[in-house]
């Protein structure tokens, strides 16, 4: 749990709770509780949710059919999962929104894994550059043929043409988290869509998943923000 100081205009300090995305292995009702509308979250987030419900509660439903089948075959099964925060560039104010997606994995992404366990196709780049996330304002839903986002910011991104470089840790052992901040300075876009890619530079890089969201609107001239964090699940077999 993190504490914020928030100074109010009589001079007297407000601590505010920040949270951020669980460590612990999400259940049915964990998923829900970050990515619904309820009376714990602010009325921004709760409307943002609301937009933003339907996309998540139909990934959910096909998620707990690959946990179920998977649990009856023994077959293992991969996912993405995509959480949201946007700072505000001015007071630094960090607005958690939570569990914005659960889709998708792209045929390059799977393509790549498993080139890297092949020496005689391994050359391409290591699976650690899997780490660099880019921000759009495509809307288009994702599919695995995805290779690219739909409308992939340039010139707003501070510096330009560079996706944030995300941070790797390991939350739990069937987790790989990546967590990177894209920082604007100029546009007034309305941020839709995330990917995970192989290279900052834009215009190219391999992408891993690809995550479409109900609208998040950011204003480049007070450096807005936004943090992503993308965890792929490697769950075993049943």
């Amino acid at each position: 749990m993190n504490l914020s100081g928030v100074v109010r205009p009589n001079g007297m300090l407000r601590l505010r709770v920040v949270r951020g995305v669980p460590r612990e292995r999400l259940t049915l009702s964990s998923m829900l509780y970050w990515s619904m509308p309820h009376l714990g979250v602010c009325k921004e987030v709760r409307w943002w949710r609301l937009r933003n419900a339907l996309r998540i509660l139909n990934q959910l439903w096909r998620l707990q059919l690959m946990k179920l089948a998977s649990a009856i075959s023994g077959h293992s099964f991969i996912y993405g999962a995509l959480w949201i925060a946007r700072i505000d560039g001015l007071t630094g104010q960090k607005t958690f929104y939570g569990l914005a997606s659960l889709r998708v994995v792209t045929n390059v992404g799977r393509d790549e894994i498993v080139d890297e366990f092949d020496a005689a196709t391994a050359a391409d780049f290591d699976l650690t550059s899997l780490k660099f996330h880019g921000i759009g304002t495509g809307i288009v839903a994702e599919a695995a043929t995805d290779t690219a986002l739909g409308i992939e910011l340039t010139t707003e991104y501070n510096p330009d043409n560079t996706r944030a470089t995300g941070t790797q840790s390991q939350p739990t052992s069937d987790v790989y988290r990546t967590v990177g901040t894209n920082t604007l300075d100029s546009g007034t876009p309305a941020i839709t869509e995330h990917g995970i890619f192989s290279q900052a530079a834009t215009g190219g890089g391999t992408l891993l998943d690809r995550s479409v969201f109900a609208a998040i609107n950011l204003n480049g001239a007070n450096g807005d923000g936004l943090q992503t964090t993308y965890n792929l699940t490697i769950a075993s077999g049943g």
